[in-house]
């Protein structure tokens, strides 16, 4: 377990707890508008039950405050483990109702394709200065691809596509494509043939390939063939959780409390019949 804060002077103005339990990661933030208060992973697939209610007790205890402080709820809705979302999306709708305050959903592949790509650039400027940019290109240069993937076994991701650039902070990554299960051979002969039709200027100098990507490394390697490939191993962690969650409830984008529900995803109907034909 890893939890980190800071103390708390003065009552700010929007103090929000976020939580996300898609993943092998119990991720939880407490944040003080976009500034992070305190933060918790906890290590243990599949049994993040036992800690969320504790952990966020704690990150309240730790900064001296209480849940009548809180002012707002962002929860991961997925996509990821099926258990582990209901875990997450169970606890912050129940925490809502009981505080009343508002609450709001955020993709846990979006925070992950956060946290990585800042992991992936953290690693890169240890080797030497980065910068995303492709030298052989005159005028602006075009953003990094991020690919985030949680395995799904039987050749499946859950992932994404968005892009980001480290020239301009512009926030969190912009999504280019929904979330959703794919077969990974599938999806990256998808990003090939995005690849393929865009004009040189266009393309991305570097797609970056983060989160659970150990068994899929070697099918995402086809990828270098129009851009440089950056593999990143990446766990999620609260911080990444806590600003994307943050950021939407800032903008007072709220979810509606009872219809809020897990995004569970499915495959498209031709991966699902190829899948069944292996």
């Amino acid at each position: 377990m890893q939890r980190e804060h800071t103390d708390v002077n003065e009552k700010p103005r929007e103090r929000f707890l976020t939580l996300d339990t898609a993943t092998t990661v119990m991720a939880a933030a407490l944040m003080n508008g976009k500034e992070l208060l305190g933060e918790s992973n906890v290590y243990g697939e599949r049994n993040h039950s036992v800690h969320v209610i504790t952990e966020l007790e704690r990150l309240l205890s730790e900064a001296g405050l209480t849940r009548d402080d809180v002012d707002g709820l962002a929860v991961g809705v997925g996509p990821g483990s099926y258990t582990g979302i209901r875990i997450a999306v169970t606890a912050a709708k129940t925490l809502a109702w009981a505080w009343g305050v508002p609450v709001t959903s955020i993709s846990t592949l979006h925070a992950l394709a956060w946290g990585g790509w800042n992991r992936g650039i953290e690693l890169k400027g240890q080797e030497g200065k980065y910068e995303s940019v492709n030298n052989d290109l005159p005028g602006a240069q075009p953003a990094d691809w991020i690919v985030p993937v949680l395995d799904a076994r039987r050749g499946q991701v859950y992932t994404g596509l968005f892009a980001a650039n480290t020239v301009n902070d512009i926030g969190s990554p912009q999504r280019l494509e929904p979330d959703a299960i794919r077969l990974m051979t599938a999806w990256t002969d998808d990003l090939l043939q995005r690849l393929e039709a865009l004009p040189a200027e266009e393309r991305p100098a570097v797609i970056w390939l983060v989160g659970e990507t150990a068994v899929h490394a070697e099918t995402a390697e086809r990828l270098r063939a129009w851009s440089e490939l950056r593999i990143v191993p990446y766990e999620l962690e609260g911080k990444w959780v806590g600003r994307l969650g943050a950021d939407k409830l800032l903008r007072q984008e709220y979810d509606e409390l009872h219809t809020l529900v897990p995004n569970y995803t499915q495959l498209a109907e031709a991966e699902a019949n190829l899948l069944r034909q292996r």
